[in-house]
């Protein structure tokens, strides 16, 4: 099965599973990250995410109960992404969950 994409916004369908989000990194704290996502999703990271501030991501990783994300990957994107057109495709495979797999 794919990964689902996902933003903030429906982490909570999705807790104890697999997803995939791109944002942008608001804010980096040790072993964690702030993503914007539509709306703020924190992120346990592992030790080989090299991520920058200010820079798009996309995370894979699980669900936590809490609602945050333990990562198991984590690719910094650069500046050249448009998070807006990555906020669409979010949406429209989450409309058409039957198109492009993803849990539920």
């Amino acid at each position: 099965m794919e990964t689902p994409r996902v933003s903030c916004s429906y982490l909570n369908s999705y807790i104890n599973q697999n997803v995939l989000v791109v944002g942008k990194v608001v804010q980096l704290r040790g072993d964690s990250a702030i993503v914007d996502a539509d709306g703020h999703i924190t992120v346990n990271l592992n030790r080989d995410a090299h991520l920058v501030g200010g820079n798009a991501v996309q995370i894979v990783g699980k669900v936590m109960s809490d609602l945050s994300i333990k990562a198991l990957s984590a690719q910094d994107l650069g500046l050249d992404v448009d998070i807006d057109l990555a906020q669409k495709v979010v949406e429209i495979t989450q409309e058409h969950r039957s198109i492009f797999g993803g849990g539920q």
